[in-house]
């Protein structure tokens, strides 16, 4: 029976949420839950360097098999969706650096997969998490089980061909994203 360890990433520069699943068989066993928390950081460089460095070490503590993270959704602030998508893009470089593929879920998909409601709200999928899971206690800051929710999107659906990004590697996320070549 092939065990899977999957590690989910919800990327913000201030709280990183992220948890951790172990799979044997078709069963999740609940591993992690826990969140960077980066509010005393001034610098969003610093900010940058630490979502990295504790990315790195969650790969090198769990040896995940698979890295799913939250893609940023569109909101009106631009200047929090740049902060946002550089949070990911170093926590996904984190993981190219180590080799583990990677896969994106929209945060309504990620939601559906847990709730069976693309509009659920951070409560519902918390409570939704702890029940499947058995969870003790959720923790204060629901960043965590963002983090979690996104792991157990992937279980649901990495035997799928969605719509979902995936990268292997760097090779593989050039080869995805032409258009954000400069030539």
């Amino acid at each position: 029976m092939k065990e899977q360890i999957i590690l989910g990433i919800d990327p913000g520069t201030t709280i990183m949420g992220f948890g951790v699943i172990k799979v044997v068989g078709k069963s999740m066993v609940f591993v992690q839950l826990n969140e960077l928390n980066l509010t005393k950081y001034s610098d969003h460089y610093v900010k940058l360097k630490l979502i990295f460095e504790r990315t790195i070490e969650l790969i090198e503590t769990y040896h995940p098999d698979a890295i799913a993270i939250e893609a940023p959704f569109f909101g009106k602030n631009v200047q929090s969706m740049l902060k946002l998508g550089r949070a990911q893009g170093v926590a996904m470089a984190a993981g190219l650096s180590r080799q583990v593929p990677i896969t994106e879920y929209l945060p309504k998909k990620i939601k559906m997969a847990i709730t069976g409601n693309g509009n659920a709200s951070k409560e519902q999928v918390a409570k939704m998490l702890q029940s499947m899971l058995s969870i003790k206690t959720l923790p204060k800051n629901l960043d965590a089980t963002d983090g979690l929710a996104a792991a157990v999107c992937h279980f649901y659906n990495q035997d799928k061909v969605g719509g979902e990004k995936s990268y292997s590697g760097w090779g593989s996320f050039v080869k995805q994203n032409q258009d954000k070549l400069i030539k």
